[in-house]
C-alpha cells in the first residue's frame, strides 16, 4: 500500500453473537496517570476524551454504539490512491514527488468541494478522502468522479485509483471510521487501477433507472467485500459533470503557507528552486516506524474502540521511552490508529527507542514490528500544534515493517546497514510492487 505517510485500516471479524471484548479489557491503570488530563484530544485520528470514556465503560457492543450515536452519518466515503509510486520514489527527488501528487488531489478537492463533498483528513500523502452528504445524487457523484479521471489523465504525471461508497459512518475529529469505511479504502488503496473507478451496490442502488452509466461488475472482490460494501462496480463511461468549474480552495494538506507558495512555484516549471527548496525545508532524519498488533474479534465497534485505546497506550508508551532514553518529546510525529511514526536524530539511538518500545509493548502483551530508516524528509506542524511527515523514509520503514515485517521483529535499511551489522541484524531480500527490496531483520 503505502507511499509517502499511510494510515492503517482497522480490521475486525464481526460477530453476531458476541457482545463483549474477549481479550483483556483495558483500563485507565494501564495509562501514565496524567495522559488523559491534557485539555483537548491528542489528534484527529485518537480522540482521547472518546477513548476515556470508553475505558470507563463496560465495554460492550451496547457501549459501543451508544458512546458512538451522535457521531453516525450518512452519505457517501469516497477514497483515492496514486498508482505506480512506489517504483517513482526511487528515481525522483522527494520535492518532485510532492509536485507530481499534488495537482491530482487539487483536482480531488476542486471537483468534489463544487458539489458539496467535504475533505476527510489530512492529504500528507498521495490518498485522498472525501465524505459527501446524502443530499447529493449518486449519479451527480459518478459524473464528478469521471470527470475528475478526465481531468487527471489530461494534466497530471500520474494515475489514480478511485472507490466509492454510500453508507453508514462514524465522523470522530475529522476522521469517518467504521466498517464501510475502512472496506472503501482498503478498496482504493489496494484494488484499483490507474484511471479506474470503482462503485458498491449501495451507491449502484442509488442510481435512477433510466442512468446512463455504464457499469462492469469486479467479481473477483466479492470474496473480499461482500459483508460491508456488497457487490463492486467498475465504471466504464457515462455523463460527465456539465457547468460546474473545481473550486479553487486549499485543500487539507499539512504544509505551511510559505511551503506550498514554494512547492507551487517548483511545480511551475522553476527548475532552479530545487536545490534551495531542498536545503530551506528537507531534514535528514531517521524514522521510526511502529505498527502495534491487536488481536480483538469482536464485533467492528468493540473492535474500533479497543484499537483506539491501543493507539492511546502507543502513544503514551512511546513518550515514556523517549523521555527514559533522554529524547525530545518532540521526536513523536504522530500515532494513529496500530501506527506510531518518530523522527530521531541519531541511528544508534533510534534502534534503541525501538527495542525500548518493542520491550514495553511485550510487557503489555501487545506484539508489534518496526520499521527503521535514515534519509531526507519533510517536518510539517498542523494547526492544532501536532505533526506530519513526508519522505522516501517512511516509504521504505513501512515496507520493511507493514509490507514483508513479522511481528515481534525490528527491520533496518541499507542505508543503517553497518548498524545492522553492529547489532546482529540479518539480510534479506524480497520485491515488493514489482522492485527489489533489501533490509535486515533483528
Amino acid at each position: 500500500m503505502p507511499p509517502l505517510f499511510f494510515e492503517i485500516a482497522l480490521c475486525s471479524t464481526p460477530s453476531e453473537s458476541r457482545d463483549t471484548v474477549m481479550v483483556e479489557k483495558l483500563s485507565k491503570k494501564h495509562y501514565s496517570p496524567h495522559l488523559f488530563d491534557v485539555t483537548q484530544d491528542i489528534i484527529g485520528a485518537l480522540p482521547l476524551k472518546l477513548v476515556e470514556q470508553w475505558l470507563n465503560s463496560e465495554q460492550t457492543y451496547a457501549a459501543a454504539i451508544q458512546l458512538l450515536e451522535s457521531y453516525r452519518v450518512k452519505g457517501y466515503s469516497v477514497s483515492s490512491d496514486s498508482v505506480g509510486l512506489t517504483r517513482l520514489t526511487q528515481q525522483r527527488g522527494l520535492l518532485e514527488i510532492l509536485t507530481m501528487i499534488d495537482r491530482p488531489k487539487r483536482i480531488i478537492y476542486g471537483y468534489g468541494k463544487a458539489i458539496a463533498g467535504q475533505g476527510v483528513g489530512i492529504w500528507a500523502a498521495d490518498n485522498t478522502q472525501m465524505f459527501y452528504p446524502d443530499s447529493v445524487e449518486a449519479a451527480t457523484l459518478i459524473a464528478a468522479m469521471l470527470t475528475i479521471q478526465d481531468d487527471v489523465a489530461r494534466s497530471c504525471q500520474i494515475k489514480i485509483g478511485l472507490a466509492a461508497h454510500y453508507g453508514s459512518f462514524y465522523d470522530i475529529s475529522g476522521g469517518l471510521y467504521g466498517a464501510e469505511a475502512d472496506a472503501i479504502e482498503d478498496v482504493a488503496e489496494n484494488h484499483t487501477c490507474g484511471g479506474e473507478i470503482l462503485i458498491t451496490q449501495a451507491l449502484r442502488d442509488r442510481l435512477p433507472a433510466d442512468h446512463n452509466f455504464m457499469l462492469e461488475q469486479r467479481p473477483d472482490l466479492i470474496d473480499n467485500f461482500s459483508k460491508e460494501l456488497r457487490n463492486i462496480y467498475r465504471v466504464l463511461d457515462g455523463a460527465r459533470l456539465e457547468q460546474i468549474q473545481p473550486i479553487g480552495d486549499r485543500y487539507p494538506i499539512p504544509y505551511s503557507e510559505e511551503f506550498y507558495i514554494d512547492l507551487l512555484a517548483y511545480e511551475n516549471q522553476n527548475p532552479n528552486l530545487s536545490q534551495s527548496l531542498a536545503l530551506k525545508y528537507l531534514q535528514k532524519k531517521v524514522v521510526v516506524l511502529v505498527e502495534s498488533k491487536n488481536e480483538s474479534m469482536d464485533r467492528h465497534e468493540v473492535a474500533m474502540f479497543n484499537q483506539l485505546s491501543f493507539t492511546a497506550l502507543m502513544k503514551d508508551i512511546g513518550l515514556q521511552c523517549l523521555g527514559r532514553l533522554g529524547l525530545e518529546l518532540s521526536a513523536e510525529v504522530k500515532v494513529i490508529n496500530s501506527l506510531g511514526i518518530y523522527a530521531i536524530e541519531q541511528p544508534l539511538l533510534a534502534l534503541e527507542f525501538a527495542q525500548s518500545f518493542r520491550k514495553a509493548l511485550a510487557e503489555q502483551q501487545i506484539t508489534c514490528r518496526i520499521g527503521i530508516d535514515q534519509g531526507e524528509v519533510l517536518m510539517f506542524t498542523l494547526a492544532s500544534g501536532t505533526k506530519d511527515i513526508a519522505g522516501a523514509a517512511v516509504n521504505i520503514a513501512s515496507k520493511m515493517a507493514q509490507d514483508c515485517g513479522k511481528f515481534g521483529k525490528i527491520y533496518l535499511s541499507v542505508a543503517l546497514e553497518q548498524l545492522a551489522k553492529d547489532n546482529g541484524f540479518q539480510e534479506f531480500s524480497t520485491c515488493i510492487s514489482e522492485v527489489e527490496f533489501r533490509a535486515y531483520e533483528g
